[in-house]
């Protein structure tokens, strides 16, 4: 494969997982504005949201092992070092958009707005796992680890807020997304691992028919490849386009 070429069917995950995201937000957006009384804290829908999750960082880990691996090919970096501060970069930058997020649903939803949401999450576990990005079997251990110590605190409720961003669940938080390092961290290194079996010296590892040029999966893999513009924009539109169809009423909100 050429190095300057995608992986389409990464790009088709992803999109499909950015068509999952919007379903379920407007589900959310339509109980969370109390249009209809949707069950989305258990059962179906609950469910829909963690998978919906579940992919979008798997693919967080897996994009970044393919990332290396084209730098690793391409020789892109004589030095550790660099390499670090490139991932670093992108970090921060998905770090701040994060910080963005919080000051805007500060302004318009303000007892529920977002702490640690995914874009949070997400510009900390590059940086982390830019640590780990060479490491083979042992993001598998830290991956099956994390994921099994979010899991298991899960099950408790803390009377401190500073270790939130961790794991450690306040009692009565409220927040509309919320994604903390562990369990999620996990979820990250077991994409690191996959992605350096399935995509090793950035060549796939697997046959699959090559679908790359009908219409429905370029559409997917647009979506995919423009995933965080859509998350930073999607909302906002979902929002407008519910109120304007006489669904929401958006008093509440100002």
């Amino acid at each position: 494969m050429n190095l300057e070429e995608r992986f389409w069917e990464v790009d088709l995950l992803r999109g499909f997982a950015i068509v999952m995201m919007i379903t379920y937000h407007m589900i959310y957006d339509l109980t969370y504005f109390g249009a209809y009384d949707f069950n989305i804290y258990s059962g179906f829908l609950w469910y829909f949201a963690r998978i919906t999750a579940f992919i979008f960082i798997f693919l967080v880990g897996v994009s970044l092992k393919l990332s290396y691996s084209r730098s690793e090919e391409l020789h892109l970096y004589t030095r550790d070092r660099d390499l670090f501060v490139k991932y670093l970069k992108r970090g921060l930058k998905i770090f701040v958009l994060g910080l963005g997020i919080t000051m805007v649903t500060w302004i318009f939803i303000r007892g529920d707005f977002i702490i640690f949401g995914v874009l949070h999450f997400i510009g900390i576990a590059i940086i982390l796992e830019a640590l780990l990005i060479k490491r083979g079997y042992t993001n598998l251990l830290v991956g099956v680890v994390l994921v099994a110590a979010g899991l298991y605190l899960q099950n408790f409720t803390f009377d401190f807020n500073w270790l939130l961003w961790l794991g450690f669940i306040p009692q009565n938080l409220q927040t509309v997304d919320y994604f903390p390092l562990l369990p999620w961290l996990g979820v990250v290194s077991l994409g690191l691992f996959s992605g350096g079996i399935l995509y090793k010296n950035y060549k796939r590892r697997f046959k699959i028919p090559n679908l790359s040029r009908f219409y429905p999966t370029r559409l997917f893999c647009f979506l995919g490849r423009n995933s965080l513009l859509i998350y930073l924009v999607h909302q906002p539109i979902l929002i407008i386009i519910l109120y304007f169809l006489g669904v929401l009423k958006l008093g509440y909100l100002f």
